[in-house]
């Protein structure tokens, strides 16, 4: 399972989020990042985005710089520059898929430009992580045109109000939907991220149908890890966790859906689609559960990185270092790919190797820290990164 990850006996990083921007024109309660429509800018381009927003809230075709009210790099975000020069240090290291992300990335004029130069200039398969309200069928174009291949647009509902009272804005279900046939019209491909939560744990299958009719090739669910805002949201069981997986798993080996269908940071889903018949693994590129620090890592907006985005740890930054030193020379990376370093069940846990427990989950059930959007240092640490995951009812038989 983990050969893959390999490369000459080091971890190498397969995908890589970058986090443009704090700057959202949404405000979710489960934001990792906290992201605000104010957040990273000056009071002028506050003003500025709000004007735009408005001006844009009627639809009409928007061009390129209009389609956000976008703006450069909020205040310590990496500038374009930077940027650029992450994207060098990275292609250094491999050739990972790079998701452009925020905050909402299209409220950075620069995207296209950023996007253009790590897709055509540096070879690195590059997509977008957005609400999908910004758009319209010239900025498609654009991203289409600058390299980007595909779209992952988040929706929490099957229900118009429902998504816009989740989402904090009205009019935010519409225009993702209208965001979406965009991108397909462009030839983009599109992913519908949905996260599970109280509110629409009845309605998965619902949306999963609507990813499926407007045209989304995959569906990726993500499962709640208390970070950022998300700290203040009361989480499903684990017992509804573990249902919810054996339930979609299902799903996919009785090839009930077409979607290519991934649970994110629900890493027991190796385990549950192990025990159960009719799953073939490899055919669904599914190599391990957790992939933090392994293959897998987020750069925060001021540069920082941590193993993921729902981690919140700072492992280096690459205002200071390259990004190759951190990633084979971090001690936080180092232990999180050492599976012996593990604790509790999951220490023993004979599935260790292909799930290995949420790494986010375990840290911030253990920290009883808000740090509602901001980084710790390894030396502050206050929960545990390799305690046992939490939120899995599975009792190990020892390991293999």
């Amino acid at each position: 399972m983990l050969t893959k990850m390999h490369e000459n006996g080091n971890f190498l990083p397969r995908l890589i989020s970058w986090n443009l921007t704090f700057s959202c024109n949404l405000r979710c309660p489960h934001c990792y990042s906290d992201a605000s429509e104010s957040a990273g800018a000056s009071g002028g381009e506050r003003r500025r985005r709000e004007r735009r927003r408005g001006e844009n809230a009627g639809g009409g075709e928007r061009r390129r710089g209009e389609n956000a009210g976008g703006g450069e790099a909020g205040a310590g975000e990496l500038s374009t520059a930077e940027g650029k020069e992450l994207i060098d240090q990275i292609a250094e290291v491999s050739k990972p898929i790079l998701i452009l992300s925020g905050g909402e990335p299209l409220l950075r004029d620069d995207l296209f430009e950023l996007a253009h130069y790590a897709a055509k200039e540096k070879g690195l398969t590059v997509g977008l992580g957005t609400n999908g309200t910004l758009i319209s069928d010239s900025v498609a174009r654009d991203l289409k045109s600058c390299g980007v291949s595909a779209v992952a647009v988040s929706l929490d509902s099957s229900s118009p109000e429902r998504h816009d009272a989740f989402r904090g804005v009205k009019g935010a279900w519409k225009r993702a939907l209208e965001g979406i046939a965009a991108c397909r019209r462009n030839g983009i491909a599109v992913q519908v991220n949905t996260t599970v939560t109280q509110q629409n744990y009845g309605e998965i299958y619902e949306i999963m149908k609507l990813a499926e009719r407007v045209g989304a090739t995959a569906f990726h669910l993500f499962f709640l890890v208390p970070t950022g805002r998300g700290v203040k949201m009361k989480d499903i069981s684990a017992e509804k966790y573990e249902q919810m997986l054996a339930e979609v798993l299902q799903k996919v080996a009785a090839g009930k859906t077409k979607l290519a269908l991934r649970p994110v940071c629900a890493p027991q889903f190796m385990r549950i689609a192990l025990q159960q018949k009719g799953l073939d693994l490899k055919k669904r590129r599914w190599t391990r559960g957790c992939l933090a620090g392994l293959t897998y890592c987020r750069i925060y907006p001021t540069g920082e990185v941590t193993p993921c985005p729902y981690l919140p740890l700072k492992v280096g930054s690459v205002r200071e270092t390259h990004f190759k030193e951190i990633w084979f020379n971090s001690p936080v990376l180092k232990s999180l790919r050492d599976f012996d370093n593990l604790k509790g069940k999951c220490g023993v846990c004979e599935y260790r190797a292909v799930c290995g427990g949420c790494r986010a989950r375990a840290y911030g059930l253990t920290s009883f820290v808000d740090v509602c959007g901001g980084l710790q240092e390894p030396a502050e640490l206050s929960g545990d990164f390799l305690a046992e995951e939490p939120w899995c009812p599975y009792i190990p038989l020892g390991r293999e």
